[in-house]
């Protein structure tokens, strides 16, 4: 048996209390983007601010390779938006400039640009159309008996967002 006691804490390795999203990032994400060959998961998170957010716009980063066993020089293959690919290669000295910045130390020698579509997030959805009379009477009807106002102004702003989506 263990015979130490139990420590309440930080230092107990246990302890259930909160922790910033921050801190458990790079531990979490670090196995999954260490296969796609980046050790440093800020990166990603991180890449409009590393590089601007005009250029973040047409270009991703894909992948980092090192030679073996290094961790320095290496190369970063980006995808660039078709037509982009030229404007990328003459501002290639300013984005290893940016990115070594990042790392602190001369971690890629050269960018590998391959073209393509980028990678997007979930579209914006289209704002919800205006109701119509007799919508906005039936919404009312079902809100008559809230007596909460601030309860029904919010299922009233929500009843609106539905029926104007069109996907009641």
């Amino acid at each position: 048996m263990n015979d130490r006691p139990v420590k309440n804490g930080p230092e107990n390795k246990r302890y259930g209390g909160m922790r910033a999203l921050a801190a458990t990032l790079p531990r979490v994400a670090a196995p999954v983007l260490g296969k796609r060959g980046f050790s440093e998961a800020q990166l990603i998170a991180q890449w409009p601010a590393v590089i601007g957010e005009e250029l973040a716009r047409h270009m991703a980063p894909e992948r980092i390779s090192f030679a073996r066993g290094g961790r320095r020089d290496g190369t970063l293959r980006l995808r660039v938006e078709p037509g982009f690919a030229l404007e990328a290669q003459h501002r290639e000295p300013q984005l290893l400039e940016r990115i070594n910045a990042f790392f602190g130390y001369r971690a890629v020698a050269r960018l590998a640009l391959v073209q393509g579509p980028l990678p997007r997030g979930p579209a914006a959805r289209p704002a919800p159309r205006d109701l119509a009379e007799n919508e906005r009477r039936a919404l009312d009807r079902r809100l008559a008996g809230i007596e909460d106002s601030g309860l029904r102004d919010a299922l009233r702003r929500l009843g609106e967002a539905v029926i104007g989506s069109g996907k009641s």
